[in-house]
């Protein structure tokens, strides 16, 4: 008898949740997987995983929009049609119902963004650099022009990320202010830290660099 194929464990946030017409997951660390090694290798070892678990949450048959993510500051409207992942990217948007747009952190946030009408999503990386950067206030931008919205159309939702003490910096932080400044009224953030649970997450900081990444995806349906 075959045993069954492993799954990442996920986390959903409510205000997300509350948008009909968007999905949004949040994969975790996979349990009893060996992802100690270096980022191509640990990559490839959840690459079917992620698949797995996404399309049994709800992601099935959509492709896969992804970024070779860089710290950079760089944002790509996007539809099926475009050749993944995109390259030196670290910000998606699309108003493509059916496409799922995927980043990948550990200790980085994931910042999910929605339209409240279900008009586009976008998914920013945005760690210390790239806030610094101002990717967050960028993606905002871009997916206004791309859907011709208002700010307060948006909801704005932080992922899991490290934090202080386990960090020097509190980007997170950064990211709510750079939101609210772009106008965004709604802004959650639930202050999970990775670095502070690592039976949930990966860590990069944590384990010095050998360990997985954590997958935040987010469709229209």
């Amino acid at each position: 008898m075959s045993l069954p194929a492993p799954e990442a464990p996920w986390e959903n946030f409510p205000a997300l949740d509350a948008l009909r017409p968007i999905r949004a997951r949040f994969f975790q660390r996979v349990p009893g997987l060996d992802v100690a090694t270096d980022r191509e290798t640990a990559m490839s070892r959840l690459a079917g995983i992620h698949r797995t678990s996404l399309d049994r949450c709800g992601f099935a048959g959509m492709p896969l929009a992804s970024a070779v993510q860089v710290h950079g500051n760089s944002v790509a409207v996007v539809t099926s049609r475009d050749f993944f992942p995109v390259q030196g990217c670290d910000a998606l948007v699309t108003s493509e119902r059916g496409l799922c747009l995927g980043i990948y952190v550990a200790d980085c946030a994931a910042v999910f963004i929605a339209d409240k009408r279900g008009r586009g999503i976008a998914l920013a990386h945005s760690g210390r650099k790239g806030t610094e950067l101002g990717i967050v206030s960028r993606t905002i931008k871009a997916l206004l022009q791309h859907i011709e919205a208002q700010p307060h159309d948006l909801v704005v939702q932080i992922s899991p990320c490290i934090r202080p003490p386990n960090y020097e910096v509190d980007f997170a932080a950064q990211i709510r202010r750079q939101a609210a400044v772009a106008g965004v009224a709604e802004i959650h953030d639930d202050l999970h830290c990775t670095a502070s649970n690592l039976s949930a997450y990966y860590s990069y900081r944590m384990e010095k660099g050998r360990t997985g990444r954590l997958l935040a995806a987010i469709a229209l349906v």
